[in-house]
């Protein structure tokens, strides 16, 4: 599956970003091979629309998820709107977020 998780960082082991909107770089991993593709969020210094700007430059890489500390409520609904799974308040690195996510997958 792909997933796409918020981080600080470029590698699988960068840290979880705390906020979607303003997360330095969307990391779009495969649950199943850990493989990493990296994208610089460039609406990381936006003021206002930044969450649903960002949400919009994620669909442009077809996740099937979003793994996230923090998303608010305009960029849930375009992603939800698109049948984008959310995860919220995830902290940690990227490596243990997708851990867990699988296993939330494998309890069905």
């Amino acid at each position: 599956m792909k997933v796409c998780v918020t981080a600080e960082g470029t590698d699988i082991d960068a840290l979880v970003a705390e906020e979607f909107g303003h997360a330095p770089f969307l990391l779009i991993v495969d649950t199943e091979t850990l493989k990493v593709d990296v994208f610089d969020n460039v609406l990381v210094d936006t003021d206002i629309g930044y969450g649903i700007q960002t949400a919009e430059n994620v669909l442009k890489l077809k996740p099937e998820a979003v793994i996230t500390g923090f998303i608010g409520p305009h960029g849930v609904r375009k992603l939800e709107s698109k049948g984008i799974k959310i995860i919220t308040d995830e902290e940690g690195t990227v490596r243990q977020a997708i851990a867990a996510f699988n296993r939330r997958q494998a309890r069905g």
